[in-house]
């Protein structure tokens, strides 16, 4: 049973949001500060975050910005909920690490779609992770897969569950162009009102995180992004 956080003031959503979540085979808790939500995610390291964008306290992009920031919380996907359906509201968000966006009113189904396609891309929580046997490996870059892990240089490197899918879809297509289009639907998994431009803003986080890998990703102008066919050092 997968555990919810829900960080919502405004309390005929918060019931509305549990019970659609309980029948839907959660596990669920809330919260209506961002200081309580806060520490209750840093407490019970739930399996996934539904956070609103504006709270009494702290700002919902504060939160995100802590949870992603801290190592025990890093991992936990976030998805941010909001009446604010600006598009920069979304871009920060995302740039900080939420793994989806979704904007008042809204589908209570369609919100338990995404926040299930989320927890697919996560791994399950409280597996521990086993060595690297399952590594692929790429000039600087290893990602473990099984560990959900990604190392580069021998660094780890901190991952959103989403930015781990991004990475190992573009990986395992080598020297193939990506639509933004095809991103949306392999890694996002469900048809949903976002973007293209959170494909650019996810990959533009996923090469910054990268560092020297980051070149590995390559953007093919007008059309999508491709993950180079060699390392330059091996095409040398």
């Amino acid at each position: 049973m997968p555990r919810l956080l829900i960080v919502e003031d405004e309390k005929d959503l918060q019931e509305i949001l549990s019970y659609n979540f309980r029948q839907a085979g959660f596990e669920v808790s809330v919260a209506g500060k961002g200081a309580q939500g806060l520490a209750l995610a840093r407490q019970s390291r739930p399996d996934l975050v539904l956070l609103d964008l504006m709270l009494p306290d702290l700002s919902g992009l504060e939160i995100c910005r802590t949870l992603k920031r801290e190592a025990a919380t890093a991992s936990i996907p976030v998805v941010m909920l909001t009446a604010r359906g600006e598009e920069i509201d979304r871009v920060v968000g995302l740039e900080l690490g939420a793994d989806d966006y979704v904007v008042k009113p809204f589908s209570v189904r369609e919100l338990i779609l995404r926040v299930q396609a989320v927890l697919r891309r996560a791994p399950a929580s409280g597996e521990q992770a086993p060595s690297a046997g399952s590594a692929k490996k790429f000039g600087v870059l290893r990602i473990e897969v099984e560990a959900h892990r990604v190392f580069v240089e021998e660094r780890e490197v901190e991952l959103t569950a989403l930015e781990f899918k991004l990475l190992e879809t573009l990986f395992d297509r080598k020297n193939r162009v990506q639509s933004r289009n095809q991103l949306l639907d392999d890694v996002w998994g469900i048809e949903a009102a976002i973007t293209t431009r959170t494909v650019d803003t996810h990959v533009k986080r996923l090469r910054e995180k990268l560092g020297p890998a980051g070149e590995y990703i390559e953007t093919v102008r007008g059309v999508g992004y491709r993950f180079a066919e060699a390392p330059p050092e091996a095409g040398r």
